[in-house]
């Protein structure tokens, strides 16, 4: 239920993405073509930094230090750009057009995701 509940708040953080950034585009057609493409590129973007952002901060250890935590925009940005080509490679209608749009589209993502998840209880039980 948990994951779940995180896609969703990832998807509704992707929309106002959208929606505040230009250069971040969900083409489809109809609303619920867009839930749902919003949904799975939220599912991918959740894979992607499940798996690749603790090899990049390990890697890239020495510049989160020298930068104060800072190049951590940098990354979410790439990250939320490859989401992007990934859902090129999967025909879904999210397109994200550069590295700026990431960047900031990864901002406001990680601020309307940490807002939201303010309201999520996490029972470890």
């Amino acid at each position: 239920m948990k994951i779940l509940i995180r896609v969703v708040i990832t998807a509704v953080a992707l929309w106002v993405a959208t929606l505040v950034v230009h250069g971040i585009d969900v083409t489809a057609a109809t609303t619920p073509r867009k839930i749902g493409t919003l949904v799975v590129v939220a599912v991918v973007f959740g894979v992607i930094n499940g798996f690749l952002k603790p090899i990049v901060k390990t890697l890239g250890c020495f510049f989160y230090v020298i930068t104060l935590g800072l190049f951590a925009f940098v990354v979410n940005g790439l990250l939320l750009w490859l989401a992007s080509w990934a859902a090129g490679k999967l025909d879904l209608p999210f397109h994200v057009s550069g590295f700026w749009a990431a960047f900031w589209g990864a901002i406001v993502v990680g601020v309307i995701s940490w807002l939201l998840n303010l309201f999520v209880h996490d029972d470890e039980a």
